[in-house]
């Protein structure tokens, strides 16, 4: 067992437990400034990564997209409740009841307003690469379309 702390800051932690990693969360708006690519089945260490850091940061987090973790990647995971799951490459195919909220961001300083949908519908493939089709609503909805835009460059 071992264990890496730098810093004092709980975010800027990095805990390495067997196979546990929990990466360093990246600040700044450049890691956004551009698009994440589409992930591969090489890329299935970056869910587990991401996976492992959400629930490190369960507290202060409800998801996260790979650039957070400094991949360029289209991998998100999300809190749901009890259940945290990763979407790769997803994509809105469908949204519905458009309405103004604000958001923050453990990458981002501050809060920004943005435009949501309460109910969205989502094509991805899940942590096995297997096609998936989801329909959210809510504060779940909420959540993937923030960590969405963190894959399609968008700023909140």
């Amino acid at each position: 067992m071992h264990f890496s702390i730098h810093g004092n800051d709980a975010v800027k932690r990095k805990v390495e437990i067997t196979n546990i990693m929990i990466k360093n969360i990246v600040k700044g708006k450049q890691i956004f400034s551009k698009k994440a690519t589409p992930a591969t089945e090489a890329d299935r260490q970056v869910i587990t990564d991401l996976l492992d850091t959400l629930r490190a940061n369960r507290e202060i987090c409800v998801g996260m997209a790979a650039n957070m973790i400094g991949v360029n990647k289209a991998i998100i995971v999300v809190a749901a409740g009890p259940f945290q799951f990763a979407m790769v490459n997803p994509v809105i195919t469908k949204k519905s009841g458009e309405y103004q909220t604000e958001e923050s961001c453990l990458s981002l300083d501050g809060a920004r307003n943005c435009t949501r949908y309460k109910e969205i519908e989502v094509d991805y493939l899940d942590q096995d690469f297997k096609p998936q089709h989801g329909k959210y609503s809510g504060w779940t909805a909420q959540i993937i379309q923030h960590e969405i835009d963190h894959c399609n460059g968008i700023i909140i």
